[in-house]
């Protein structure tokens, strides 16, 4: 059986995998002959952040129907949260760096997943430009907390402190967080297999609750509020699950970003940050995870391609988002996409028709 036998949701789920598996040992295989720059492949963890962070957006976006602006600020809590769980257990004497990024990873999730509940509680209760506007202004107000934070490291404790460094107290510690000059001193434990990884588990997470009783309830008040709560769907519950999953998903990319880099600062997280996540979902599609796998590796490696020609760069990258956007939409590629949706389907069905026929003969 082959896989255009499968029904179509396992057929794309399997399709969504395997652009992922097949891409790691690709890029893999390359970088070992050396025919990746020493600069593209320093985008290789960013690659997989991003992707994650598209498809976790796209889980509000896409599946549940919300417009956030508001991920780069989910984001951010993970990644200072992740540093600081690192710096801590590093602190303690853990040396292994796939424990300590696994750790830092599940508690950056999850304290983006109660910032995002406790945030989701009253703003799930908005739509459209209002949900937006909130959640614009959630993440300016976590960016500017996050330049008034000081938190160190030393054998008492952890130190903590909204005026200066001079003011935490330590004697022979570590500094995490140094307010505006952000987290410093990170170790860098982020790899392209750990990137894979979390994306692999971000697209499960994401498949499964999209294939789920829960998942169905989701896209059900995205297609009809109206609809859904006069069947007993609870509205709120199921807008703020989905909020709230995308928020952990979001913290565990923000730990995955943060530790490829020796410093980070909270204005890496603004609201710019939030529009390129949300221009990855909308150029893959919305719903589609495969789409946004896609669009958010191309999309962050295009730059760096075209490097070369420093001064056009920007200009044929904005070029080449224009033509996604505007290609699509017209008639001659509707009619061509159509043309070929039509023969590869006339194609699958002879076989199954002669194989069908030789059966009969026998």
């Amino acid at each position: 059986m082959g896989i255009k036998a499968l029904k179509p949701q396992t057929r794309s789920t399997i399709i969504t995998y395997a652009i992922v598996i097949v891409a790691f040992f690709a890029v893999t295989v390359l970088d070992g002959m050396g025919f990746i720059s020493n600069s593209l492949s320093g985008q290789l963890v960013p690659i997989c952040a991003y992707v994650s962070l598209a498809v976790s957006l796209n889980l509000v976006v896409g599946v549940s129907g919300e417009l956030s602006l508001g991920h780069a600020g989910f984001m951010s809590v993970g990644a200072f949260t992740g540093v600081v769980a690192a710096g801590c257990l590093t602190r303690m004497g853990v040396e292994s760096e796939i424990l300590l990024f696994v750790a830092a990873a599940v508690i950056g999730a999850v304290a983006a997943g109660i910032i995002g509940f406790l945030v989701g509680i009253p703003v799930m209760r908005l739509r459209g430009d209002y949900l937006a506007i909130v959640t614009l202004a959630f993440g300016e107000i976590i960016k500017n907390l996050l330049n008034n934070f000081y938190i160190g490291v030393d054998d008492a404790g952890l130190h903590f402190s909204m005026t200066d460094s001079s003011s935490l107290g330590m004697t022979q510690g570590t500094i995490l967080i140094n307010g505006p000059k952000g987290a410093v001193g990170i170790d860098k434990i982020s790899t392209f297999a750990l990137g894979i990884l979390l994306v692999l588990i971000t697209v499960a997470v994401v498949l499964n609750l999209m294939h789920s009783r829960d998942g169905r309830a989701i896209m059900a008040v995205r297609d009809n509020r109206i609809a859904a709560e006069s069947v007993g769907i609870n509205v709120t519950k199921y807008r703020l699950m989905a909020f709230t999953v995308a928020s952990a998903l979001a913290g565990a990319a923000g730990v995955l970003y943060a530790m490829n880099y020796s410093t980070i600062t909270p204005s890496q997280f603004d609201f710019n940050q939030s529009i390129l996540i949300l221009v990855y979902v909308v150029l893959g599609g919305m719903g589609n995870i495969s789409g946004s796998i896609i669009s958010a590796a191309f999309l962050t490696v295009l730059p760096e391609v075209l490097r070369p020609i420093n001064n056009y760069r920007m200009l044929i990258y904005a070029v080449v988002l224009i033509l996604v956007m505007v290609v699509p939409n017209t008639k001659l590629y509707q009619r061509a996409a159509e043309a070929l949706r039509s023969k590869l389907r006339r194609e699958s069905k002879t076989p199954a028709a002669a194989t069908e026929g030789g059966e009969g003969n026998e």
